[in-house]
């Protein structure tokens, strides 16, 4: 480098940018640490069950940000509006857990389509059936 070139390092924009990338990666850190303490807060069965969820959205939707909502595990996509989440039996002491998606999924389909469904345990095909769905909820 010749001495008459000064370093300047990197741009305001670069910077901004930087700092930007550093707060998604921080904020996708904390939520995914607040998605795990919310489903080890659970009960046993429901913990059971939102570790399956869990899994499937991240490994069907990995653009999806885990975080909390209500205090529930949820997955916002990248204008932070949650497409789907899960809420355990317990929170308001029902029989059965919740898987559902609010109006920023795509599952529009004709003039009616199901939002939520009940769960009170996942089979193989259950398991599909919500990859395909969540893979829908985020095209």
């Amino acid at each position: 480098m010749s001495p008459s070139k000064k370093n300047e390092g990197f741009s305001a924009e670069e910077k901004a940018a930087m700092r930007a990338r550093a707060r998604e990666l921080k904020a996708a850190a904390e939520g995914e640490s607040a998605v795990l303490d919310a489903l080890d807060g659970m009960s046993p069965k429901d913990r059971v069950l939102g570790k399956r969820i869990h899994a499937i959205v991240k490994k069907s939707a990995p653009g999806l940000t885990p975080k909390t909502w209500y205090g529930m595990p949820a997955y916002a996509n990248k204008d932070g509006k949650v497409v789907c989440f899960y809420r355990d039996a317990g929170k308001f002491k029902e029989r059965y857990a919740m898987l559902g998606f609010n109006d920023s999924a795509g599952l529009d389909d004709g003039s009616m389509w199901p939002v939520a469904f009940a769960l009170t345990k996942l089979t193989k095909a259950d398991e599909a059936r919500i990859a395909k769905l969540v893979k829908q909820a985020v095209s």
